[in-house]
């Protein structure tokens, strides 16, 4: 355990697995009490267990992000347990279909989670630090942001916003002492990413392939990243988008 974050509350989405799991994991191990969120009730119990064997504290609060009114209610309970010090809104779903191909559902699905879930987050977390007067939210982003990729389109258009979103709540939340930044990680190995392609290697591989390092990235690359803007540490930092994505892309 590490004593950076001690004293500080932290919500974090989609903390079930993946980048959400590793992001709650890295907090608590920096000190903060985490106030885990998602839609999966089994998997945020497997990250709180991971978390107390450590010895930290989280708390489990089961709510679908893509709805404000719940959005709403995390902020409450979170805000129950103590002064809300750190959002970072993970929740997000990717999902390939062709422009032409896509219909009013398959849109909803992924701007209501993607863009309506971080908005509605960040507004939630911003009503509840502004009376205090310090506050720090990370939007996780993605890569497709400044990479077209075709049958991303819905994905690529939520990111870019969430990106203008970041910028322009550093702006507004700044004279508030809030701080507003994003995590853009490029291909990052998660159950989310990899779980449905029939050959997950030579997926890797190829994303691999595209990094002047050689690599892709995990969880823990995207959860280093957030703990950094959350801390002092980055005190001169708001409305950066922070590319986690091994030079794929360098816009």
């Amino acid at each position: 355990m590490m004593t950076l974050l001690t004293g500080r509350l932290a919500v974090v989405t989609d903390a079930a697995s993946g980048i959400g799991r590793a992001t709650a994991i890295r907090l608590a191990r920096q000190g903060a009490r985490v106030v885990l969120a998602d839609i999966a009730a089994a998997g945020l119990a497997e990250t709180a267990a991971l978390i107390c064997e450590a010895g930290g504290e989280a708390h489990c609060h089961v709510a679908d992000c893509a709805d404000p009114s719940q959005i709403d209610g995390l902020a409450d309970f979170a805000a129950g347990i103590a002064r809300l010090d750190i959002w970072c809104n993970s929740a997000g779903v990717a999902a390939a279909c062709p422009a032409v191909d896509v219909d009013p559902s398959f849109y909803d699905r992924i701007l209501d989670l993607n863009l309506g879930g971080s908005f509605w987050a960040c507004t939630a977390a911003a009503r509840r630090m502004i009376p205090q007067g310090r506050g720090f939210i990370v939007n996780i982003s993605s890569n497709a942001a400044d990479e077209p990729i075709a049958g991303l389109s819905l994905y690529a258009m939520s990111k870019a916003a969430v990106n203008m979103l970041t910028r322009t709540l550093a702006k507004e939340l700044g004279p508030h002492g809030i701080r507003v930044n994003a995590v853009a990680p490029g291909f990052t190995v998660t159950p989310m990413t990899v779980a449905s392609d029939a050959d997950a290697q030579a997926l890797i591989a190829r994303n691999a392939a595209r990094s002047p390092l050689g690599l892709v990235g995990s969880p823990d690359d995207v959860a280093a990243a957030v703990a950094y803007l959350v801390s002092d540490d980055s005190r001169f930092v708001t409305g950066q988008i922070l590319r986690v994505n091994g030079g794929i892309t360098m816009p």
